[in-house]
Formats: structure tokens, C-alpha cells, sequence
């Protein structure tokens, strides 16, 4: 048991690498460009193909509504997205259709054309993107994790990815990492592995909030970021 202290980082360039990778990804979902790779490959000239869906008819949910959430979820409704976000609390966010418990979360899973999962690992959200969940999600939807490997049961996933049930899927965090070489993820072809990059540390930007924490930690100061030993974040 940990009786200590423990400090969540909070660092402004992790946040925008968070932002950058969301959107980048979501854009690459929402465009469809692994499908025009495969034809580019192919040497096929399919226009009837690629989509003619604007942001603005894009859903795009976001399981996780805490600081990175909040960011990306700001940027995709910059850029003419629907933003659905799902949290375990009841949550306010302005231009953020936030819904929250399980009835919340099956609303999210429906509507999504694209789902974002930022959850932090618990009890009570390790494999919250399993059969059961993903047989409630909108056919076709594409999956980007850059929260916790703990978040999606694999095998669920690769089973919706043959299926169709999910189109696509990027994931730039796993149970075990590295990813083992066997794993079956690297293999399906509708699937892009990102190796843990999505949001790194800054000594740079996160050196000053270290140090800040400790100068209130000497001075009997409240410290920045705690974590809430019972919710485990």
C-alpha cells in the first residue's frame, strides 16, 4: 500500500502530443486513407469509395473526460466534429455532448463513428471495450486507444476487426509492452501499432512541475495533481 504521496504529470507538451496523435489518427479514420493505400497498392482508381462525410456528419466519442480527454475533445470540436464524451461522474463541458454511467456509455458506444478511449487502468474500466460492449458499438466504427492496454479485451478486438464489426483500429497502448512479436495484432491488416508515443514526457516542461512539488511538499504546501487513492487516479 502506497502511504506516500502520489502525484498524477501534468505537462503541457504531454497534453498537446496527446492532442496532435488524437487528431492526426481520427483524421486518418475519418478520411479513410488506409483504404486508399490498399488501392494505391493495387493500382485502383476507386473514387466512389472514398468518403464524402464531412466532419461536421462525423461522431466521434471520447471514453475519459479528465485533462487529456478534455483537450482533444476541445480540438475535434474546433474542427467541426460531433464530440460525445463519457466519464464515470456526471460532467459539464461546453461544446461536449458528455453523457456518463452505463446507460451513457451504451449511448456513446451507439452513436460513434470513431471511438476514443482515455480512460485511466482501474477495476472498474479494465476491458470496458469487450464483446459485450463491442457488439453495441455503430457497424464499422474504428478504435483509437491511447489510454491503457488494459482498456480493450484483444481478442474481442481482433474477432470485431474480422468481423467488420470494427473497421479499424489504432492503438498505441497494450497489456504487455513491447508488444510480443507473436501478438495478432501485428499481423491484421486493419490495424496500426504505435509504439507507446502518443503523449511522452517532457524533462523540458515536466521538470519545472517536479520541482514545484517539491518545493511545496518542503514548505507543507498542498501538492499539484494528487491522485485519489480510492477512484485510482
Amino acid at each position: 500500500t502506497i502511504k506516500v504521496p502520489l502525484c498524477r504529470m501534468v505537462d503541457q507538451n504531454l497534453q498537446d502530443g496527446m492532442v496532435e496523435y488524437v487528431i492526426g489518427h481520427t483524421f486518418r479514420h475519418h478520411l479513410q486513407t488506409d483504404n486508399l493505400w490498399r488501392y494505391k497498392n493495387q493500382c485502383e482508381w476507386r473514387q466512389s469509395e472514398a468518403t464524402s462525410c464531412l466532419a461536421k456528419e462525423r461522431t466521434v466519442g471520447i471514453l475519459g473526460l479528465g485533462g487529456l480527454g478534455t483537450a482533444c475533445a476541445d480540438a475535434l470540436v474546433r474542427l467541426n466534429f460531433r464530440v460525445l464524451g463519457w466519464s464515470r461522474r456526471s460532467k459539464h463541458h461546453t461544446g461536449v455532448e458528455c453523457r456518463s454511467g452505463p446507460e451513457g456509455l451504451d449511448s456513446v458506444l451507439s452513436e460513434s463513428d470513431i471511438l476514443v478511449l482515455l480512460l485511466p487502468n482501474t477495476p472498474e474500466t479494465e476491458n470496458i471495450i469487450r464483446k459485450e460492449s463491442l457488439e453495441k458499438c455503430k457497424p464499422g466504427v474504428a478504435i483509437i486507444n491511447a489510454g491503457r492496454g488494459d482498456l480493450i479485451d484483444d481478442n474481442a478486438l481482433l474477432e470485431a476487426l474480422e468481423s467488420g464489426k470494427v473497421s479499424g483500429a489504432t492503438l498505441d497502448v497494450f497489456r504487455e509492452e513491447p508488444l510480443h512479436p507473436d501478438h495478432g495484432f501485428w499481423r491484421h491488416p486493419r490495424l496500426l501499432v504505435t509504439p507507446h508515443i502518443a503523449a511522452k514526457t517532457s524533462p523540458k516542461t515536466a521538470g519545472p512541475v517536479i520541482a514545484e512539488n517539491i518545493r511545496r511538499c518542503e514548505c507543507g504546501e498542498p501538492l499539484l495533481y494528487m491522485v485519489d487513492k480510492e477512484s485510482g487516479y
